[in-house]
């Protein structure tokens, strides 16, 4: 294969991030890998984001469009529809590449191949302020997840693809329909997309991407983000790939995830057998479904267990009582 087969086709939505997307534009530039085009798309941006750019395209692999219909997935959908790379990647305006992030991905999806696509760890970075613990601890997990290749046992913990970490073979990208969906989050969606369709995640033991925090990033404005959950997304997808409906069905956790979860579980299949360790709750009725003790668990025959208690400590304790047994935790 020759190296012109491999070059990878960033696509960048860019929309009112003049003061950030002239440091993300240089390193994109600045990457040790240099067989890249990068297709920039002008979502109708009210502030001079264009105007920072413009100078870039003195870069013949830089390409600046202006989507046609305003909107991130519209916005995602026009710039691949401009890419003529085999290898696909995408990057958001305000963030940043490690220098070696092209070349750490495209070497390990060279051992790989075609039905992979690959990502790695990431980092959050502020220009003002200190960031959150909640922002460290996820960056943290997603990391970890990455260095030590769990993405399926955690995928419906959170989505265990970052935004813009990942790269794959368009053909891949192309048979679990790529941009094509309406679904947010997006990036969890495409993330689920990939697990569903077969495709393998390979993490790499590496930071290969910054998120840059700010205040008015999407996920921290936008009305689809605010309960940051998602579990209709992870049940939809969990009956699609995990579920096998000759077994018994578990549902741990009384409080509020585990009761918002058994409603979105009551419309996939009538019955379900739901646990919890709360003395209060035990024996009671909630939704027509009894609530028993989770030492119940033990009388099932090779039971699913969807768990839906947050506690870090307290999913500890039940992970060890749980082995030998197949069971996911949703958060």
């Amino acid at each position: 294969m020759t190296e012109n087969q491999h070059l990878i086709s960033i696509i960048m939505p860019v929309r009112d991030t003049e003061n950030y997307v002239g440091e993300t534009l240089d390193s994109i530039v600045n990457q040790s890998f240099q067989n890249w085009e990068l297709i920039a798309v002008n979502d109708n941006s009210s502030d001079n984001s264009l105007g920072v750019m413009l100078p870039y395209t003195s870069d013949k692999r830089i390409k600046i469009v202006s989507n046609p219909n305003p909107g991130l997935l519209n916005a995602l959908r026009y710039g691949y529809s401009k890419a003529s790379g085999t290898i696909i990647h995408r990057m958001d305006s305000d963030d940043l590449m490690p220098k070696n992030k092209l070349e750490r991905m495209m070497e390990a999806w060279k051992i790989h191949g075609k039905g992979c696509v690959i990502t790695g760890g990431v980092e959050y970075f502020i220009d003002q302020g200190e960031l959150g613990d909640g922002f460290i601890r996820y960056a943290k997990w997603l990391t970890d997840v990455s260095a030590q290749n769990t993405h399926a046992e955690n995928i419906y913990r959170e989505s265990v693809i970052a935004s813009n970490c990942w790269l794959v073979h368009r053909e891949d990208f192309d048979r679990i329909g790529g941009f094509n969906p309406n679904t947010f989050p997006e990036d969890y969606d495409l993330c689920f997309r990939f697990y569903c369709g077969g495709i393998k995640i390979v993490g790499l033991d590496a930071i290969l991407h910054k998120w840059r925090d700010r205040p008015d990033r999407i996920s921290r404005n936008w009305e689809v983000y605010k309960d940051n959950r998602f579990f209709a997304l992870k049940v939809n997808y969990f009956y699609i790939k995990d579920r096998e409906r000759e077994r018994p069905l578990v549902l741990w956790g009384g409080g509020k995830n585990g009761k918002d979860l058994a409603q979105l579980l009551l419309k996939k299949e009538a019955n379900f057998h739901w646990v919890c360790d709360n003395q209060n709750k035990i024996g009671k009725e909630i939704y027509g479904m009894r609530m028993h003790h989770y030492d119940s668990i033990n009388s099932l025959h090779n039971p699913q267990i969807i768990i839906a208690v947050a506690g870090p400590n307290d999913q500890m304790t039940i992970a060890a009582s749980l082995k030998n047994k197949d069971y996911w935790f949703f958060q």
